[in-house]
């Protein structure tokens, strides 16, 4: 009987995988120093050109602010603006237990996030597990986001890793098809319950 190869690194995504976030906390936060309500500040922050722009580096803090005050009348200033936009995260524990028992056994592991500088800023500041990764590939410092192969390259190339020997989850599907694409063991991750089992169980933790 053939066995399993286990993987050599355990690359995670950030968002809806190791940490939950919520735009609707920034938007409620800013509606009484706005010219719109909330629902109109979602339109402008989450999931938008706009933020594309700002996660693939094609704008800094200064500029992403402007555009936003531009859009919605914000009145909060610069500072309390970016400690809101960063302050939308809570942990989801399973799965950084997860991290943590990887990080135990020596299993290398890379952060790999479609995200911008100042969440960055604010989770590493807040959350401890994060400055534990061996290494992290984020989307606004290599101008390159998830799906496209120019943001998995860098994976591989930081890593030294490729194919089978990267374990990769993520809760969106065109991402993993991407990994998948690539030979990675690529796991769409929907629930703790069935990811931490099936990781533990792979690794042999």
């Amino acid at each position: 009987m053939s066995t399993v190869e286990i993987p050599k690194a355990v690359v995670f995504d950030l968002g809806k995988v190791l940490l939950d976030f919520d735009y609707g906390i920034l938007a409620r936060r800013m509606e009484a120093l706005s010219d719109v309500p909330a629902q109109a500040i979602l339109q402008v922050v989450n999931q938008t050109p706009l933020l594309h722009r700002y996660e693939t580096g094609l704008m800094g803090d200064r500029e992403f602010f402007e555009a936003v005050v531009a859009a919605t009348g914000f009145r909060g200033g610069e500072v309390r603006f970016l400690e809101w936009f960063g302050d939308i995260f809570t942990e989801i524990v399973p799965m950084v237990g997860l991290h943590e028992a990887l990080v135990g056994r020596g299993i290398p592991t890379y952060v790999f996030s479609n995200t911008n500088a100042q969440a960055i800023r604010h989770v590493r500041q807040v959350f401890p597990f994060y400055r534990k990764f061996t290494g992290e590939v984020l989307s606004y410092e290599v101008r390159s986001m998830k799906p496209d192969a120019g943001i998995y390259e860098a994976v591989e190339r930081l890593s030294g890793f490729s194919g089978a020997d990267l374990l990769y989850l993520d809760d969106r599907s065109e991402n993993i098809a991407a990994g998948a694409s690539r030979g990675w063991r690529a796991w769409i991750h929907e629930d703790p319950l069935i990811t931490v089992p099936r990781v533990v169980s792979l690794m042999g933790l």
